[in-house]
């Protein structure tokens, strides 16, 4: 009686540390879930379209993670001629974090959020906003052009010695905290091909 009882009581114990093992590590895959990207190397331009929520950083060398089970949704990130194209048309935001040693330019589509992770330090910057898409950067850039288009939205920080800003509307572009020596702005003309009917 008494082999059996532990013998039972071994199993048991056997048992409950393998469910408790095996339950830590998908509470943590679940949360630390992600992809890095290794084929990708030269990114100068990043292109973001639809459901997609961009964070980019400064860094010494390119990587691109994934997040959200990348491989499980309909998504795309590819890369060709140092021009990383990403994008999204799921109702949950694809959350991308890519860091960048020469990038120099993004645009943005559809409902697309971009995001600085730290200063943006280059010395020409471009960065291009269409449909609702947004973006939150702080920069330090030599030169630092800026197009919001339709009703995207721009919030910037930092500084520049030159800027050139193109917008649709003047509530379109938050730069209150915003300093450059040499500031144009452009107002973007609304093209409407129904006033020529």
């Amino acid at each position: 009686m008494k082999t059996a009882f532990l013998t039972i009581f071994t199993a048991l114990v056997l048992v409950s540390g393998i469910v408790n093992s095996t339950y830590a590590a998908t509470a943590k895959n679940d949360k630390d879930t992600y992809t890095v990207l290794t084929d990708i190397s030269a990114i100068n331009k990043i292109e973001v379209h639809g459901n997609v929520e961009l964070y980019v950083s400064d860094a010494s060398s390119d990587q691109v993670k994934v997040y959200n089970k990348y491989y499980s949704e309909s998504a795309l990130v590819q890369s060709k001629n140092g021009v990383l194209r990403i994008s999204s048309y799921k109702a949950e935001k694809l959350v991308v974090w890519v860091s960048a040693n020469d990038l120099r330019s993004i645009s943005a589509y559809d409902n697309a959020v971009v995001k600085s992770f730290g200063n943006i330090s280059k010395i020409e910057f471009d960065v291009d906003l269409h449909d609702n898409a947004s973006a939150r950067l702080n920069l330090d850039a030599y030169s630092a052009n800026v197009t919001v288009k339709d009703n995207a939205k721009a919030d910037l920080n930092g500084s520049a010695t030159e800027l050139n800003l193109n917008r649709d509307f003047e509530s379109n572009v938050q730069s209150k905290n915003f300093t450059a020596v040499h500031y144009s702005e452009n107002k973007i003309a609304f093209d409407n091909d129904l006033a020529d009917l």
